[in-house]
């Protein structure tokens, strides 16, 4: 079973945060209809590519069908009412205002359709005095406090590796969308979404806002250290970087007998938690002279016998051989046209029942427009008029090509 078979996702978002969630519903089984301009969404050309195909578009589109239409036209507009009408889910990610300009707001949309739950993401929220700023991730991070945190104490602030504001807002919007799923089945009605970048970096920073009101305590760059709890950082070895994840005192026991030195957990300034925090540069140079007389995968072995929670800073490339994912299925395999067959990361959900499966590779663009519009009932002569004024493109491969 495939959890969202037959519900029919309208997505004209375009970028990441917009696309991750409505992959994320395609691999939950919906079916996806991509709406991008007859330009395409501008992710087909970020770098790095392969023979003009670009890895950070195919990261966020498979599952989905690619209608090119002209928003800027009323003929491509009514096409979007048209697919509007036997949805159930539209998701946008357009700036403030843009769809109400269209005629495609949620009041209209819903009053055509009124099991319609329309999505709406932005960079800050669609209300407030920073509703017209654009929302890119970078400045969300900094916007967020998130970068006030990330980086070493004594150097200036660095963003996450991957667009974390970007991802978590397309996360929190699955997560509303699916709900609000549930939630037609009581009442018969769609209803309006909305969440934004900045606000999903806000609700993330839990224990940092919590510590602020309770306590005063204004977080700040602590490298990969954490400000409750040490040793819970990366520690140097003699080839490499070992991050060790100590929660409670017993496991600090355990990590000091394991690496050969059970004085440090009778050491005052180290018995307890709080202890450990106020004396956490004093502890990391003691660990990481110990750790220096061996290799990061030597400690690692040790210590996760011990029961220690640790693991080495891992490469891209060493994470995506490991055995582990081999082994839990969380890579799948596809292909895109004159690129080849590759592979990408699955959405992690396994449940009984139900089978995930990557059904359609990432669309040509307009590769479905025939398809699509033939389905909403435009016959072929209403079709080549559409394409004939620029309201819709096929794409040069005339709409036709494999989607699988």
């Amino acid at each position: 079973m495939q959890p969202l078979a037959g519900i029919r996702v309208l997505d004209l978002s375009r970028v990441l945060a917009g696309p991750f969630c409505t992959q994320i519903l395609g691999d939950l089984g919906a079916d996806v209809m991509k709406v991008e301009s007859p330009q395409g969404d501008e992710t087909r050309r970020y770098e790095p590519c392969k023979d003009g195909v670009s890895s950070y578009f195919v990261a966020f589109n498979r599952n989905k069908r690619s209608i090119a239409i002209d928003l800027k036209s009323e003929a491509g507009r009514e096409v979007v009412r048209r697919l509007a009408l036997e949805a159930d889910v539209l998701v946008e990610n357009f700036r403030t205002g843009t769809m109400e300009r269209w005629g495609l707001g949620h009041e209209a949309l819903r009053a055509a359709n009124p099991r319609l739950i329309y999505a709406s993401l932005s960079g800050y929220g669609r209300t407030g005095p920073w509703k017209d700023r654009p929302g890119y991730d970078l400045a969300i991070q900094a916007a967020s406090g998130l970068m006030s945190v990330t980086g070493e104490p004594d150097r200036g602030p660095v963003r996450a590796g991957w667009s974390i504001a970007d991802l978590t807002a397309g996360l929190w919007m699955a997560l509303a969308i699916c709900t609000a799923l549930f939630d037609r089945q009581r009442t018969g009605r769609g209803t309006y979404l909305e969440t934004s970048l900045f606000e999903g970096q806000v609700a993330l920073m839990t224990y940092y806002a919590t510590a602020y009101f309770l306590t005063g305590h204004v977080g700040e760059r602590l490298g990969s250290a954490h400000f409750s709890l040490a040793p819970y950082q990366a520690l140097a070895a003699a080839d490499g970087w070992l991050v060790v994840a100590v929660g409670n005192d017993g496991l600090f026991r355990r990590l000091c007998n394991a690496i050969g030195r059970p004085e440090l957990a009778d050491d005052p300034r180290f018995q307890t938690n709080g202890a450990r925090v106020r004396h956490r540069q004093q502890l990391a140079a003691e660990l990481e002279a110990r750790l220096a007389e061996g290799g990061v995968r030597q400690w690692e072995a040790a210590l996760t016998e011990a029961g220690v929670p640790c693991s080495a800073v891992n490469r891209i490339d060493e994470v995506l051989h490991l055995e582990q994912l081999a082994h839990r299925g969380m890579l799948w395999e596809t292909d895109y046209p004159g690129a080849g067959s590759f592979f990408v990361p699955r959405s992690p959900f396994f449940a009984e029942g139900w089978d995930l499966q990557l059904g359609r590779r990432p669309p040509m663009l307009g590769e479905h427009t025939r398809a699509i519009l033939s389905e909403l009932g435009y016959g072929p002569d209403e079709i080549q008029a559409l394409e004939a004024t620029g309201a819709v493109s096929s794409g040069a491969h005339g709409g036709s090509g494999p989607s699988v």
